[in-house]
C-alpha cells in the first residue's frame, strides 16, 4: 500500500499541531470558536529546574492519544457536538523580556474575552497565571480561585517576576478574593493568615472526592471561578516532568474525579502549567496535563446541556 493511501491509518500520530488535533487559527479573536487554547512558552520566572517553556508543545503532541475517543470516559456526550475549540498556537513575545510577555498575554486574553471566548492556557511556568487573572478580573470582576498545587505561591520573595508570587500579588491587586478561594494539594510551607482556604496534601489524600468537592462548592458558591492547575499538585510518581516536584501528592485518578465533580461551578477561565518534559522520559506528565485539560473542556461543554 502506498504512503498516500495509508495516510488515514496513520492519523492518530500525524498532524499533531493543535491540541486534540483541533483547528489551528492564529487570528482567533473573531472566529466562531467557543474556546481558544493558547500556549505560553515562558519559564523565566522559574526558581527551580527550568524547561516548562516546552510544556505547551509536549501537551499538544501527547494529546493525539486522547483525540480518538469521541466521547471521553466517563462523559456521555461528544465534546465537539457542544463546543467549538480552536488552538491559536503559542504567544509571541520579546525573547527574554518578562514585561513584554505579561503585556502581550494580557492583551491577548483581553481581546479574546472581549469577543466572548473562553480561554484554556498551557504554560510555561505558573507566573503566566497573573496576567491571565488581570484580564479575567477586568471582564468578570473579583474572582474566586481554585488552585491545584504543591506550593501556595503566596510568597512575596521581593522580586517582580517569580512563579511563587502570583497569589501574593493577585489579592493585593484586587483580582481574587482569598476567602472565597481554595488551594488543593499544598504540601510545602503556607500561612493561614494569607486568607486562602487550604486543603493541604495530607488532608486532600485523606478526604473523599465528594468531601473535597463539597468544600470547594461551599467556598466558591456561584462566583465566577478561575481554575489554575500546577502539574506538581500530582505526586511525582504521576508527574515527574516538572520543575519543583514534591512527594506526597495526589494521584491522577483522584484529580480526575475531583474535576469531574466541578460540573456545576461557574468556571470562566483555566490554565494548566509547569509541565517540563525534559525530566520525564515517558511523557506521563504531559499525558496527565492533556487529560486534565480535556476534562476542563468537558466541564465547559457540560454547561451547554
Amino acid at each position: 500500500m502506498s504512503t498516500l493511501n495509508n495516510a488515514f491509518d496513520n492519523s492518530l500520530v500525524s498532524n499533531a499541531f493543535g491540541f486534540l488535533r483541533q483547528k489551528l487559527n492564529f487570528n482567533p479573536y473573531s472566529s466562531d470558536a467557543d474556546i481558544i487554547i493558547t500556549g505560553v512558552p515562558f519559564d523565566m520566572a522559574t526558581s527551580g529546574r527550568s524547561g516548562s517553556r516546552f510544556g505547551p508543545n509536549a501537551i499538544r503532541q501527547i494529546s493525539t492519544q486522547l483525540a480518538w475517543e469521541e466521547c471521553r470516559y466517563p462523559w456521555d456526550f461528544k465534546l465537539n457536538d457542544l463546543v467549538q475549540i480552536e488552538d491559536c498556537g503559542d504567544l509571541v513575545y520579546g525573547f527574554g523580556d518578562n514585561e513584554d510577555m505579561c503585556t502581550k498575554l494580557f492583551e491577548h486574553a483581553d481581546k479574546l474575552l472581549s469577543n466572548g471566548k473562553t480561554m484554556l492556557t498551557f504554560g510555561g511556568d505558573h507566573f503566566i497565571t497573573l496576567p491571565l487573572l488581570r484580564a479575567h478580573a477586568k471582564h468578570f470582576g473579583k474572582l474566586s480561585l481554585i488552585h491545584f498545587d504543591a506550593h501556595s505561591d503566596t510568597y512575596s520573595n521581593g522580586t517582580k517576576y517569580d512563579h511563587g508570587t502570583m497569589f501574593y500579588h493577585a489579592p493585593k491587586e484586587g483580582l481574587i478574593d482569598p476567602k472565597q478561594s481554595v488551594q488543593i494539594g499544598i504540601r510545602t510551607q503556607y500561612h493561614l493568615e494569607d486568607g486562602f482556604n487550604v486543603i493541604d496534601g495530607n488532608l486532600a489524600n485523606e478526604l473523599s472526592v465528594n468531601n473535597i468537592c463539597d468544600m470547594v462548592k461551599q467556598t466558591v458558591g456561584s462566583n465566577y471561578v478561575y481554575l489554575t492547575f500546577d502539574i506538581d499538585c500530582l505526586d511525582p510518581a504521576y508527574a515527574p516532568g516538572t520543575g519543583t516536584p514534591v512527594v506526597g501528592g495526589l494521584s491522577t485518578d483522584k484529580i480526575m474525579k475531583i474535576l469531574h465533580g466541578f460540573k456545576n461551578l461557574n468556571i470562566i477561565g483555566m490554565d494548566v502549567v509547569e509541565v517540563a518534559p525534559a525530566y520525564d522520559h515517558s511523557q506521563i506528565t504531559a499525558l496527565a496535563a492533556a487529560s486534565i485539560a480535556l476534562e476542563l473542556l468537558y466541564l465547559q461543554a457540560n454547561k451547554k446541556i
